[in-house]
């Protein structure tokens, strides 16, 4: 069966809200929501394919877009490779020109329709944004929290509390400051103990390699609701994390770091061929910052994870 290449475009507008398109009852996956895009023809470039699709189906120019997300997924009667394209900028309004409805959503709500099986990475992808900080360790807790704050308010959206020596009730206190703090403006992820997951049900869970080869085949620890993310360094974890269900991954190190010598680079070529099997979002971290924000996507990537480069107390 040939794979369907299939350009589609996670499509925001001034505000962030997101487009979505209603699948007509007719079509394969019919009466689900959908990002809107269409097949690429032979010899076609997505961009050219997609520009073409957005003009046909909702009227609009494309300006400027940026790869996002690859996603290959086997239906029972069709396989489909998603080339996802983020667009930050069009003209023209969009409307539905072939008769589908168009909704205009928050992130936070993307999670709240009906998409096709396929398209949930993609959810995902949209939901997250280019950088993870995730925090030094050492530091005294008022600094550890004004540093949060710091980076809260200089737009991180997404932060790991790092959990370097064990799981002691000292990380716990701390996550319950910091779950404070980023209430209603950043996702916390926390690590820890499974038995810890109740505790705090507004935090997403970053599980380790250890937990991964531990736990991944009994399934998903926590609801669909909540964010799952795992730590990977190689193509057998990624496999596992894609058998527990996490929602998006962090893969290092991509190149030599100060907190982690020994460990072996996996340089920009590897990082790039892991990505491209794995049909999830993947966030590069070691020895990269902001700088390497663009290469990372034009990589395959979510975007890049660090401590250093994003800590504003550096």
């Amino acid at each position: 069966m040939k794979r369907v290449h299939v350009a589609a475009a996670v499509i925001r507008g001034a505000d962030g809200k997101i487009l979505i398109a209603r699948r007509a009852d007719t079509q394969h996956q019919g009466g689900l929501w959908e990002f809107p895009g269409g097949k690429v023809e032979a010899d076609e470039a997505v961009e050219k394919a997609l520009a073409r699709e957005l003009q046909e189906e909702l009227g609009i120019v494309l300006g400027a877009a940026r790869p996002l997300i690859k996603v290959q997924h086997d239906y029972p009667d069709k396989q489909v490779l998603l080339d996802v394209w983020e667009v930050s900028a069009f003209t023209g309004e969009p409307h539905g020109a072939e008769g589908q409805p168009l909704a205009w959503v928050t992130a936070r709500e993307l999670g709240g329709y009906e998409f096709p099986a396929a398209n949930r990475p993609i959810v995902a992808a949209a939901r997250l944004p280019g950088e993870y900080l995730i925090t030094p360790e050492g530091l005294e807790t008022p600094a550890l929290l004004r540093g949060i704050q710091k980076a809260i308010a200089g737009g991180i959206k997404l932060i790991q509390l790092r959990a370097p020596n064990g799981y002691d009730p000292k990380y716990r206190d701390l996550a319950v400051d910091a779950a404070g703090l980023c209430a209603g403006k950043a996702q916390l992820m926390l690590k820890g103990p499974f038995e810890w997951l109740g505790d705090f049900p507004s935090a997403g869970w970053h599980v380790t390699a250890a937990q991964l080869r531990k736990y991944a085949s009994a399934g998903r620890p926590v609801p669909a609701s909540r964010w799952l993310a795992a730590s990977c360094h190689n193509a057998e974890e990624l496999a596992l994390a894609e058998e527990m269900g996490v929602d998006f991954v962090s893969l290092s190190p991509v190149q030599p770091t100060q907190t982690h010598p020994d460990a072996q680079p996996l340089g920009w070529d590897q990082a790039s061929r892991l990505i491209s099997g794995f049909n999830r979002p993947v966030f590069l971290l070691g020895g990269v910052g902001p700088a390497e924000r663009q290469r990372a996507w034009e990589n395959g990537a979510q975007g890049v994870a660090g401590i250093r480069a994003f800590w504003p107390e550096a």
